[in-house]
């Protein structure tokens, strides 16, 4: 009987032992935190990312419309200077998932739908086809410059945001400064009131 009692103290006596025992406590804390942090991190990384893409994104639209409607006249020449000038936006990110496209677009002055004059880019609009724009935009008679940029965002760690990546987009209007309408190639011509 005696051997059994003194066991059971024994037991009861190291198991007080390890509870007192606060050495390992740091680590066992640190192997428990560090998995959260490191979502974090990566987290932030990647979600700042995300949104310096999408600022150039942004700033890739404006300048395609505003490049654009600086002049009187543009070719094809000058489309493929514009699109490379916007490019140039997305340094130090990837190009390659920039999709982008220029439109001419001439409000009509009775419905004041907005209907496309020409069109160049990743995914041209046809030619008469109707855009919806803003309606404080829709002022009859007058042309407009609009411009869309989309990018496919693909995340370098992709356990936060999606691993096939977000799309991104941004559009941007601009008037002509130069005259009423921006000529494309001999083919197009400013209609008037």
């Amino acid at each position: 009987m005696k051997p059994m009692s003194q066991m059971w103290h024994r037991a009861r006596y190291l198991a007080l032992r390890l509870i007192e025992d606060r050495s390992g406590l740091a680590a066992i804390e640190f192997a428990m935190i560090v998995p959260i942090m490191l979502v974090m991190f990566f987290g932030v990384v990647e979600f700042s990312s995300a949104v310096a893409v999408d600022r150039k994104v942004t700033l890739m639209a404006r300048t395609l419309s505003d490049l654009t409607s600086q002049s009187a006249s543009v070719g094809d020449a000058d489309m493929t200077n514009f699109f490379a000038a916007s490019v140039g936006i997305m340094t130090p990110y990837d190009s390659a998932p920039v999709k982008s496209t220029i439109t001419e677009l001439y409000i009509d002055p009775t419905t004041h739908a907005a209907r496309v004059q020409w069109s160049k880019g990743s995914f041209p609009r046809g030619t008469s086809t109707i855009v919806t724009i803003p309606t404080d935009l829709a002022v009859g008679g007058t042309y407009v410059i609009f411009s869309e940029v989309s990018y496919l965002y693909t995340p370098a760690v992709g356990y936060l945001i999606a691993k096939a990546g977000i799309t991104l987009s941004d559009v941007s209007y601009t008037r002509p400064r130069q005259s009423t309408c921006v000529f494309y190639g001999s083919d197009t011509a400013c209609k008037t009131l």
